[in-house]
């Protein structure tokens, strides 16, 4: 057998020199790029180029490696490549093993300044100020719905939607021991907890439920407090060393997470985008139907619809709405400013590529 693999392993060894060249050389026309992007202070990260990027790759790819991790690959490839120009920091709900820095590392690669925060206020606080140039924060899942003070923290602040990211989640079980023997409670995020409620009434009824600010830190208690028990990745458990009690606990097989990338950058169009904007009506019959009306008119698809209270005390709501295409498409622009004139408010969130 090592007669047969030695010359395989030379010819691997000799394409890795080259890939390590070409990655380099790469590297270098990079910061030329930074250069150039300096003279006219401009952002270090554009999410829409690297989405062509990524797309185009995956369409030109001929295998056998598959289409994702390939993206994979070269998502990576940028981020080292941006670092070189200028570290990117990206405020994320902490402590670290949350989703949400899974997240980040999904959109923007390993080569960032992670932030943890503690709560999706400080995420926006830290961003609109400076300290972080992107913030990630959830805004919806396929289970549980929207993420309401995400909702609210967008409708109020000055931060534009830039990117998303769409990711399975998978729930696990764990403590310190690997097993539940002495243990009291089971602490994950509010959300977490309604993931897997069916499951835990099932294995684990009489045992108290803790919500606390995020999986990442219910881990990091658990992995301290014999007597707790989290729900939490599989990432946070190795980031915390506990052992995994029950893999895969959350009630839907399907459970998926989607999350905003927010900052002060305006996007430019990629070829294919979304827009989301936050609207709200008159109160008056048709006035919902007559708000959207431009859409069809202008066949604008709408990919999600959501309301919330406006917390008035008059039973008004915020419409949160998510189109195809981006601000600066024809068709859209047309569709946006007939629907402004209809909307008692009108606020654009983001322009931005659709997930990968």
């Amino acid at each position: 057998m090592d007669e047969k693999l030695k010359p395989l392993r030379v010819q691997i060894d000799a394409i890795d020199a080259q890939i390590l060249d070409l990655l380099n050389r790469r590297a270098q026309v990079a910061q030329e790029v930074g250069h150039v992007k300096a003279e006219t202070n401009a952002p270090v990260f554009r999410p829409e180029r690297e989405a062509q990027v990524l797309r185009c790759i995956a369409a030109s790819n001929p295998g056998p490696l598959h289409g994702p991790d390939v993206q994979t690959i070269f998502r990576e490839i940028m981020s080292a490549c941006r670092a070189l120009e200028r570290r990117v920091t990206v405020a994320y709900l902490g402590p670290v093993g949350t989703f949400t820095e899974q997240a980040v590392y999904q959109q923007f690669g390993h080569a960032v300044e992670g932030m943890p925060c503690a709560s999706f206020d400080e995420i926006f606080r830290v961003t609109e100020i400076g300290l972080a140039d992107f913030g990630v924060v959830p805004i919806e899942n396929s289970s549980e719905g929207a993420v309401n003070r995400t909702l609210d923290l967008l409708l109020q602040s000055t931060l534009t939607i830039s990117g998303e990211v769409s990711f399975l989640v998978h729930q696990c079980l764990m403590t310190q021991s690997g097993s539940m023997d002495g243990v009291k409670r089971i602490c994950a995020h509010s959300q977490a907890l309604a993931q897997c409620q069916s499951w835990l009434n099932q294995h684990y009824p009489g045992i108290e439920r803790q919500a606390v600010t995020s999986n990442g830190e219910a881990a990091r208690m658990a992995s301290e407090d014999p007597s707790t028990a989290a729900i939490a990745g599989e990432v946070a458990g190795q980031a915390y060393r506990l052992p995994v009690v029950k893999a895969h606990i959350q009630d839907d097989p399907h459970n998926r997470t989607r999350f905003a990338v927010v900052g002060r950058l305006q996007t430019t169009p990629s070829g294919k985008d979304q827009t989301s904007l936050v609207l709200s009506v008159p109160n008056q019959a048709g006035a919902v139907y007559n708000l959207l009306a431009p859409l069809a008119t202008h066949g604008v698809s709408m990919t999600r619809f959501e309301s919330r209270p406006a917390r008035m005390g008059t039973w008004e709501y915020y419409f949160y709405v998510d189109i195809e295409g981006h601000v600066q498409d024809e068709k859209v622009a047309k569709a946006l400013e007939e629907l402004k004139q209809n909307a008692a408010f009108f606020k654009v969130l983001g322009s931005y590529p659709s997930g990968m």
